[in-house]
């Protein structure tokens, strides 16, 4: 390894011992990079396309709940609840005056 005295050096020679530094830590980075793909390709535990993970099928979820003054807006039960909801629980209704009859089977 060669030692440099920095303090001697101009500025065009600390500039390309920079450079130098740069390449060559470049060139070794991509070497184990490449090296550790390698590895995990191996393994099989990279994926390809890495975010484009295809999401777990649910079951699509009823509604639950029926706005009584339009009839076309429901509601499943599950997540923030629309504003006619909270209108009608405001107005001194309780949540179970909203549900949907089920068909008997």
């Amino acid at each position: 390894m060669t030692k440099y005295n920095l303090k001697m050096m101009t500025v065009d020679e600390l500039w390309q011992l920079h450079e130098s530094v740069v390449g060559e830590l470049s060139s070794k980075m991509a070497a184990e990079r490449a090296k550790l793909e390698g590895q995990l390709r191996r393994l099989g535990s990279i994926a390809r396309d890495e975010g484009t993970r295809e999401r777990r099928p649910y079951p699509k979820v009823l509604p639950k709940y029926r706005n009584p003054k339009n009839r076309s807006e429901t509601w499943t039960g599950r997540g923030k609840q629309p504003g006619w909801v909270r209108e009608q629980i405001r107005s001194g209704r309780k949540l179970n005056d909203f549900l949907i009859a089920k068909a008997s089977t």
